[in-house]
């Protein structure tokens, strides 16, 4: 490309960032889309960790209390339960959610416990709320532990040692880090900033190929003495900086955000520091470029923006689908998968969270794969404009 050809373009990419700049449904797209993922995954985590606190102290009531006098004592020594009487319903009382757990000890358990047998409670509760589930594993948990020791007891009375009923002992030996455990759990991050770069340029992309067709105001356009590759190039850079611009505050936006989520209340210990920000800049931003060269290509086809917007929309639902297959299914990283667009990033995107040691020419070599179809792209919508069918066809 000669000096006056780069000119041209970049007259193209001014005049396509002024009208951009210009249109505040444009800008609040890029804004809503760079805060959609932080303000998400905010809450959830908050969310999360606020119910998993309000496990720490919980009041659990009995019916029966007086079957088992010891059992209750044993409970309110643990840290944090406090026992009360239970309703006179106790099905009634979860069922409209007046109490979240119910435990209801049978008049025949101190019978079956002193003869050694099963002695039954019965535990009442609402496996359809997410709001009681966690509260709900903690009572089973205390129960479960109250009867391994009972039974641990039982045994030594009768001069048999405990060891006995543990035929098998697995002793887990992990060789990932809790970095990489987190990012397998985390794996969704990569699919909210691959988002971002595709909604951030979709305002420029639609608009300036079938807004501009719509409006009539590319002929006018085209009818100026530049190549068409200098008019489609200019608008390529202009969406591809939209692009680019999402991703950056999104993801500077979930850097300043995971520092004040408490993930070790949920027992998840993970860091998203300089290094992952980095490397997440180096993995996405190459694509943009690809993101905006396709989505500029199948707007152009359409005769109106919202018909544009459309083919978009279901171009956006094919991106989602490898991201969303990996952080689910957890495939196993191939080497084949770092040259695929999205899929090549998600998995580059969770090696990098992971703090994973990656090849610096796996980066290079992406980037390079996905700017070259981004050029095919781009001289593709090129030739599209020479059709009179594209630039008459209203």
């Amino acid at each position: 490309m000669n000096s006056r050809s780069l000119a041209q373009v970049m007259v193209v990419v001014r005049k396509e960032l002024v009208d951009w700049s210009r249109d505040r449904r444009s800008i609040m797209t890029v804004l809503i889309s760079s805060l959609l993922a932080p303000a998400i995954i905010g809450f959830m985590f908050s969310s999360l960790a606020s119910r998993q606190r309000q496990v720490e102290d919980i009041t659990v009531p009995v019916v029966g209390a007086a079957h088992a006098p010891a059992l209750i004592e044993w409970l309110q020594q643990q840290p944090g339960i406090t026992i009360t009487d239970g309703p006179s319903d106790p099905e009634e009382a979860v069922r409209t959610r007046r109490e979240d757990v119910v435990v209801i000890i049978t008049d025949d358990f101190a019978r079956d416990f002193a003869a050694s047998k099963p002695a039954q409670i019965r535990l009442v509760s609402d496996s359809s709320s997410q709001n009681t589930r966690p509260k709900v594993q903690r009572v089973r948990a205390l129960f479960q532990r109250y009867g391994s020791e009972i039974g641990s007891l039982r045994l030594i009375a009768r001069g048999i040692s405990p060891v006995v009923s543990v035929p098998v002992q697995v002793e887990d030996v992990e060789v990932s880090s809790a970095q990489q455990r987190a990012a397998t759990i985390l794996g969704f991050i990569p699919l909210f900033v691959m988002l971002a770069a595709f909604t951030g340029a979709m305002g420029i992309a639609t608009d300036s190929t079938a807004g501009e067709r719509e409006r009539g105001s590319i002929e006018a356009l085209l009818v100026n003495p530049a190549p068409r590759s200098a008019i489609a190039g200019g608008k390529w850079l202009a969406g591809t900086a939209t692009a680019m611009l999402s991703v950056v505050i999104t993801s500077a936006l979930l850097f300043a955000l995971f520092q004040y989520i408490p993930l070790q209340d949920l027992g998840i210990r993970f860091q998203l520091g300089p290094a992952q920000l980095l490397g997440t800049m180096v993995c996405v931003l190459p694509i943009c470029p690809l993101i905006v060269a396709i989505q500029m290509y199948v707007a152009t086809f359409a005769k109106s923006f919202k018909e544009a917007q459309s083919y978009l929309s279901f171009l956006m639902m094919a991106q989602m689908v490898p991201g969303m297959m990996a952080s689910m299914n957890a495939f196993p990283a191939k080497a084949w998968m770092y040259f695929v667009p999205w899929l090549g990033q998600q998995t580059l995107l969770t090696d990098v969270l992971g703090n994973k040691v990656i090849h610096p020419g796996v980066f290079v070599v992406v980037a390079v794969v996905n700017i070259a179809l981004a050029i095919v792209a781009v001289r593709a919508t090129a030739g599209l404009f020479v059709r009179e069918k594209i630039i008459f066809g209203r």
